[in-house]
């Protein structure tokens, strides 16, 4: 399982947690709960027949691995008298994954949001539209926050190109005519070229005569996080007076590096939603 992301909402002055697991979210039923008036148990939902069959029906369609079989059979005595049935059985006994048994600070009973939203009617129909309403709100700020980190990144990302820029500038242009400046920028910049993605600027552009714009413009965006980083380290190469061909070996060192690094990063993995969010905006409608 993946590693979670807990935050909280409040709904009627309850304090309830939500914790994304493998890019989903799930709120804290135990936490739900506690607005419930007089005893109510979470085991008493879990063994109603209602409960069984919606939880079994999103299963079917999100599940995979789902044991339908093993789930048919817990339903299956839902109407006996005196049957019980616990989140951790019904997790272990039909691999569920809309229900999680959490331990530690945030332990307690999870559920997917869609079965969440379902155990707040159970509460109250009031409740439950206050809970929708609360998690739509926590959902709108997460995203205007991701929007300006998305800028910031941007924006840093300007600021490593000018960095870089100053250092050939102050450094490997000082003897050259200024016709040959020119050469030098699109030497740099192939040198990344070839780091990144092993062919220049112009071996691609043979390659691929219908595509617009250059390698950066249909790279992910893991391999342009990867320059920014790379353009600021050459810099400091440049400063420090390395020919170009020993930069090149560094660089192709470091490119290496950062991959098996970044491409583990979770804050990478929500970049790389958020442009394939707006990628997915901007394409024409059918």
């Amino acid at each position: 399982m993946a590693q979670s992301k807990n935050r909280t909402i409040s709904v009627n002055e309850i304090s309830i947690a939500v914790s994304t697991v493998n890019d989903e979210d799930y709120i804290s039923l135990t936490d739900m709960v506690k607005a419930k008036d007089g005893d109510f148990f979470i085991s008493d939902w879990v063994r109603n027949r209602n409960t069984l069959e919606f939880i079994g029906v999103w299963e079917e369609i999100n599940n995979p691995n789902f044991n339908y079989g093993e789930f048919a059979i817990i339903k299956s005595n839902a109407d006996l008298n005196g049957f019980k049935v616990s989140v951790k059985e019904l997790i272990e006994r039909a691999n569920i994954i809309s229900l999680i048994a959490k331990a530690g600070r945030y332990g307690g009973t999870y559920a997917h949001k869609d079965i969440a939203f379902e155990f707040g009617l159970w509460i109250s129909p009031q409740f439950k539209l206050y809970l929708i309403k609360e998690f739509q709100r926590l959902k709108e700020q997460e995203s205007q926050q991701n929007s300006i980190e998305w800028q910031v990144k941007r924006e840093l990302a300007k600021v490593n190109y000018h960095v870089h820029t100053d250092a050939v500038q102050m450094n490997l242009l000082t003897n050259v005519p200024q016709s040959q400046h020119g050469f030098v920028y699109a030497s740099e910049a192939d040198l990344f070229n070839v780091v990144m993605f092993g062919k220049t600027h112009k071996e691609w552009q043979q390659q691929n005569p219908s595509l617009k714009g250059n390698q950066r413009d249909h790279a992910t965006v893991l391999d342009n996080a990867i320059i920014a980083n790379l353009e600021l380290q050459n810099s400091l190469l440049i400063n420090q007076g390395y020919p170009q061909s020993e930069r090149l070996t560094m660089l192709k060192e470091l490119e290496k590096t950062l991959r098996a690094s970044m491409s583990k990063s979770p804050a990478m993995k929500r970049l790389e939603q958020q442009v394939q969010s707006k990628q997915i905006e901007k394409s024409p409608k059918p």
